[in-house]
C-alpha cells in the first residue's frame, strides 16, 4: 500500500528538493488517513453487543427465547432465537447454570439452552491494548524518520544545482527512444553533406589529423521553426556512435549569479570526461546574445555565461574530440565573438523544402499510415508552398485523424486536402450559417478574386474557391504556384494587389457597395504595395529604400521602422502607395466588367456548391 501511495504522490510533484518533501508530507498524510480508515472500519466491525444483566437473562431463558449461552472466563454471551446477541457478566466464584439457578429460571428452561465454555486465548487480547498504546509513537518516529532522510539528502544534493542538466545519449548514456538516422531525413542534402563530415571524423579522426586538418569546434544550425534543425541533430546522435549531451540554452540560467557559468564548465568538463563527445546546444540565442546592453543581474549573468562558454571552446586543443553543434533561428542576435573561427565558424542553413523535398517527407511522414492506392503524394506537395517538415508532419497527422473520424480504413486524397485547408486556415465553421443575402455577397466576393487572378497575366493558378466558414475567414480562395520561386518581379507584384482587390471591386460592381468582408484583403494589398515603395524600389521614387526595420527574418516578426525620411519623402511614398493600389483596383474593375457574366455564373455556382475545384473551375469559365 506504501509502494501504491508514493507512486500516486510521484505523479503529483516534480522531482526539484521542494516537490520532494512536500511529496513526504503528503505520503505521510494519506498513510494516517488510511490507518484512520482502517481503524474506523475495524471499529465498525467490532461493534459492542448489546449488554444485558443476569435478571433480564432468567426472564428470557423463563420465556424460551435463548438458543445458547456461551461462556468465556467471567464474560457470558447469549444468542436468542431470533438471531439477536447480548453479552454481560457473571459471577466469578459459580459457573453460570447454578447463578441462573439461583436467580429463578426454570431448569427445565435452561435445559432447552445450549451451553458452551470457552477458554480465552484470543491473540488481540493482549496486543490490541498493546497497539493503541504504541500505535501514536510508531507514526510519530515513522514521521521524523521521513524528515531526516529527506534533509539528509538535501544536504547531499545541496550543491547539485550547479551541475550541467544534459540529456546524455549513446555509449554510457541512455538510447534515444526513436533512432533517426541521415536516412529518415527527408531534404537537406547539403547540411547533411556538411554534417556527416562531422560524424566522420569522430569516427576516424587519424585520416583528418594525418592531412593536418582541424575539424570545425563549432557547427551552428540556422533555420525557420520546424525546418529540422533538432531532428539533424539527433541524426547525428545516431549516426555517430559517440556521447551526446543535449541541453537547452535556457537551462543555464537560474536564479543564483554564477550558477550559469559553473554548469557550463561542468557540461564540458562531463563531454571531456567521455572523449570524443557531441554537446548539442538548442536555442543558444537565450544565452548567446550580443553583449554590452543591459546592466541588470540577470543580463549580466547571462553575459557571465556566454563569456564561459567562449573560454571553453578556446580550450579545445587540436586533436580534442569534442564537438559543439547549436541550433537558432535567431542568428541574427548571436554575439560576434560566438561566430568567429574557432568557435561557430560553420554555419549550416536549412531552408524550409521545395517540392521535391516535400514530398520525400510526406512519404517518410506516411509511414504507418494506410494510404489508399489513388492517393497522390506529388499533388499534396505542389499544394503546400512554405510549409516546414514539421508542417507535413502535421498534415499527416491530421489526415490520419479525419480518416478515423469518419471511421475510414484508409487515409485518401479527399482528407489529405482537407487537412492543408485545416492547418492553413483551421476546421470548417459548419455552425456559421449565413443568411442569403452574405451568402450572395460571400460567393460574388470569391468569384471576383479567383477570375481577377485566373485571367491576369503572371498570376499563379485558382487551386480552389469556396464560401464554407474556416477559422475566421468566411469564404476563401487558394491559388497555388507551380513551382517553387525564390525571386518575385514587379509585375507579379502587381497581379498579386489586383487580386487581393478582386473580391472588393466585384462587391463594388454587383451590389454598387462593399461590405466589412474586404477588411483583411485591403490590410495585405496595403502591406504588399508600401514594401514595393519602400523597400523593394518599385515604384517611381526609385530604387531606393527608406526606413530602417529590425526584423526576425526567421520568425517573420518586424518591430517597427527607424524613420531616416523627411516628411517630404514620406508624402510622396503615401502617393506612391496610394497609386499602386488605384491601379490595381482599376485593373481588377476592368477584367471584372469585360467578364460579368462569367462573374455571375461563377458566383451561382459557388451559391449552389459552396465549393469548387480548380477542374470545375476551369469549366464554368472556359478554360477547359
Amino acid at each position: 500500500m506504501i509502494n501504491n501511495l508514493k507512486n500516486l504522490t510521484k505523479n503529483l510533484f516534480s522531482k526539484k528538493p521542494w516537490g520532494q518533501f512536500l511529496q513526504n508530507i503528503l505520503l505521510v498524510f494519506l498513510i494516517l488517513l488510511t490507518l484512520s480508515a482502517l481503524f474506523s472500519i475495524f471499529s465498525e466491525n467490532q461493534i459492542k453487543n448489546k449488554t444485558i444483566s443476569l435478571t433480564e437473562l432468567v426472564n428470557q431463558i423463563n420465556e424460551g427465547k435463548v438458543e445458547k449461552i456461551t461462556v468465556k472466563n467471567e464474560q457470558f454471551e447469549a444468542v436468542f432465537k431470533d438471531k439477536k446477541i447480548a453479552e454481560g457478566l457473571k459471577e466469578k466464584e459459580s459457573s453460570i447454570s447454578q447463578t441462573l439457578l439461583n436467580l429463578g429460571a426454570d431448569q427445565e428452561k435452561i435445559k432447552e439452552v445450549v451451553f458452551e465454555i470457552k477458554e480465552e486465548k484470543d491473540f488481540w487480547t493482549w496486543l490490541g491494548p498493546l497497539l493503541y498504546l504504541l500505535f501514536p509513537f510508531l507514526i510519530l518516529g515513522f514521521f521524523f524518520w521521513m524528515l531526516f532522510r529527506q534533509a539528509r539528502n538535501g544536504a547531499m544534493r545541496a550543491f547539485d544545482f550547479t551541475k550541467a542538466r544534459a540529456r546524455f545519449f549513446g555509449a554510457g548514456g541512455e538510447n534515444l527512444k526513436q533512432k533517426i538516422t541521415f536516412e529518415d531525413i527527408a531534404g537537406m542534402k547539403e547540411a547533411k553533406e556538411e554534417v556527416k563530415e562531422v560524424v566522420d571524423f569522430l569516427k576516424n579522426p587519424a585520416k583528418y589529423l594525418r592531412m593536418g586538418a582541424q575539424i570545425p569546434r563549432g557547427v551552428l544550425l540556422v533555420g525557420p521553426p520546424g525546418c529540422g534543425k533538432t531532428l539533424l541533430a539527433k541524426a547525428i546522435a545516431t549516426e555517430s556512435g559517440v556521447p551526446f549531451f543535449s541541453i537547452s540554452g535556457s537551462e543555464f540560467i537560474e536564479l543564483f549569479v554564477g550558477i550559469g557559468a559553473s554548469r557550463v564548465r561542468d557540461l564540458f568538463s562531463q563531454a571531456k570526461r567521455a572523449g570524443r563527445a557531441i554537446i548539442f546546444i538548442d536555442e543558444i540565442d537565450s544565452i548567446g546574445r550580443i553583449r554590452g546592453f543591459g546592466v541588470a543581474g540577470a543580463h549580466e549573468e547571462r553575459e557571465q555565461t556566454l563569456n564561459q562558454i567562449l573560454a571553453e571552446m578556446d580550450g579545445f586543443e587540436k586533436d580534442d574530440g569534442r564537438i559543439i553543434i547549436a541550433a537558432t533561428n535567431r542568428p541574427d542576435v548571436l554575439d560576434p565573438a560566438l561566430l568567429r573561427p574557432g568557435r561557430f565558424d560553420r554555419r549550416i542553413v536549412i531552408d524550409l523544402p521545395d517540392v521535391n523535398e516535400r514530398e520525400e517527407i510526406l512519404k517518410i511522414h506516411s509511414r504507418g499510415k494506410p494510404l489508399q492506392n489513388n492517393v497522390s503524394l506529388r499533388e499534396i506537395a505542389e499544394r503546400t508552398p512554405g510549409f516546414s517538415g514539421a508542417d507535413l508532419a502535421n498534415l499527416m497527422n491530421e489526415a490520419a485523424l479525419l480518416a478515423a473520424r469518419k471511421n475510414k480504413t484508409m487515409i485518401t486524397q479527399e482528407e489529405l486536402v482537407e487537412a492543408i485547408e485545416k492547418v492553413l486556415l483551421g476546421p470548417e465553421r459548419k455552425s456559421h450559417i449565413l443568411s442569403a443575402q452574405e451568402k450572395k455577397i460571400a460567393a460574388f466576393h470569391e468569384a471576383g478574386h479567383a477570375l481577377v487572378g485566373e485571367l491576369i497575366p503572371n498570376s499563379e493558378p485558382v487551386r480552389k474557391i469556396s464560401i464554407v466558414s474556416r477559422g475566421m475567414a468566411a469564404g476563401y480562395t487558394l491559388k497555388v504556384p507551380t513551382q517553387d520561386k525564390k525571386l518575385k518581379s514587379k509585375k507579379e507584384f502587381l497581379a498579386d494587389l489586383a487580386m487581393l482587390l478582386g473580391g472588393y471591386c466585384a462587391e463594388e460592381l454587383i451590389f454598387g457597395d462593399v461590405t466589412t468582408g474586404a477588411a483583411n484583403d485591403l490590410v495585405k494589398a496595403s502591406e504588399i504595395a508600401r514594401k514595393m515603395v519602400k523597400e523593394l524600389g518599385m515604384s517611381s521614387l526609385g530604387p531606393l529604400t527608406f526606413g530602417e526595420r529590425e526584423q526576425m527574418p526567421y520568425l517573420k516578426v518586424d518591430f517597427g521602422e527607424i524613420r531616416n525620411y523627411s516628411e517630404k519623402v514620406a508624402n510622396e511614398i503615401d502617393k506612391e502607395v496610394a497609386k499602386l493600389i488605384e491601379s490595381a483596383k482599376k485593373k481588377a474593375t476592368e477584367i471584372l466588367s469585360k467578364n460579368k457574366k462569367l462573374l455571375k455564373k461563377l458566383a451561382e455556382a459557388l451559391i449552389e456548391k459552396e465549393t469548387i475545384e480548380r477542374e470545375e473551375f476551369k469549366k464554368i469559365i472556359g478554360k477547359e
